[in-house]
């Protein structure tokens, strides 16, 4: 059996499967009625192998933050499931709950609010170790130093409060924070959307290189296309609560398929020479989840809708091997 047999046939870190959640749109305080549901996710589908890092990207408001929240166990899907390990993580209490806390981490876009300004940095990335009883305090200790010289700072910065780090310290910070309880996925949301142009590439280089050493899998939510182009093996593109597009990273952005992605990648600025994108002008605005169009949610804006694209939603089905795109103009490929 080849490598890479073995590699398919392995169960994936993480699956979700057909995930939908709807908010409850009221009015009225008293006696609130409900006027209508908020359609944030609605029946979304991927997975991450071990090892692994998905992007997952598309303009504001369409479900990733939700998306993401639900892996982390901070929302319920109104329906589907989410496993991890092949385990549903939403039936978890007690004791599975707490170890699977310590399994799924997470850095966020602002270091400034995901760091406690009264704690110093060693209490921060220790945090997790105390609240699960890792080990006694000397073991604890060192493996604060440990995670301070994986990402790149000193020993000594442990005794450092959060002001006393500029932006790519204090994110490097919340890295070792995460990193600490040896997860096996980090939720990346904007990890370096916040910082400058910089260092974003050093802190790309340092989370690849964490992924290299502890096969740590991502789930990278980003609206930055060349971060994920960078970090990505696999690639999400969302838009109103569906995946539209999904691909290995270099597949895609090889052989941009989606009218909606087209226009995703025409919105951005050239990122390597000799690369044109044809460049996609979007009629309207983004309709409300509130009230999605039916058929493709898409058709409103889209430059190539037909009759049965208001009618019909599209299936996301694969185009070429490993390629999935939910769009009528792919029917019969």
């Amino acid at each position: 059996m080849t490598a890479e047999l073995a590699t398919h046939r392995d169960p994936p870190l993480l699956s979700v499967e057909r995930v939908r959640k709807h908010f409850a749109f009221t009015r009225g305080i008293l006696f609130a009625r409900t006027l209508g549901h908020v359609k944030a996710v609605d029946d979304v589908s991927f997975e991450i192998a071990a090892g692994r890092t998905l992007g997952l990207v598309g303009e504001s408001g369409c479900g990733k933050t939700t998306t993401s929240r639900m892996i982390l166990n901070l929302e319920e899907p109104t329906e589907g499931r989410i496993l991890l390990e092949g385990q549903p993580i939403h039936d978890l209490q007690g004791d599975a709950l707490r170890a699977y806390r310590t399994k799924v981490q997470a850095v966020f876009q602002d270091p400034w609010s995901s760091l406690n300004p009264r704690m110093k940095a060693g209490r921060i990335i220790a945090e997790s170790l105390i609240v699960n009883e890792w080990g006694d305090a000397v073991r604890i200790a060192d493996r604060v130093r440990e995670l301070l010289l994986q990402v790149g700072l000193r020993p000594e910065q442990a005794e450092h409060y959060p002001h006393e780090f500029s932006g790519g310290q204090r994110q490097r910070v919340a890295l070792a924070a995460a990193l600490a309880s040896r997860p096996k996925l980090i939720v990346l949301d904007e990890p370096v959307s916040a910082l400058d142009v910089s260092i974003r590439a050093q802190m790309m280089n340092l989370l690849k290189d964490i992924q290299a050493a502890d096969n740590v899998a991502y789930l990278l939510v980003a609206h930055d296309l060349a971060t994920v182009r960078h970090m990505a093996d696999h690639t999400a593109v969302m838009y109103l609560g569906k995946i539209v597009e999904q691909a290995p990273t270099a597949a895609l952005f090889a052989d941009v398929r989606h009218p909606y992605t087209r226009a995703l990648f025409s919105a951005v600025l050239v990122a390597w020479p000799g690369r044109r994108e044809e460049e996609v002008e979007l009629r309207g605005e983004v309709p409300s989840p509130l009230d999605p169009p039916p058929g493709c949610r898409f058709h409103t804006r889209c430059p190539h809708a037909m009759p049965r694209c208001a009618e019909q939603e599209p299936a996301l089905r694969e185009v070429s091997p490993g390629h999935r795109v939910a769009c009528h103009l792919f029917d019969n490929a």
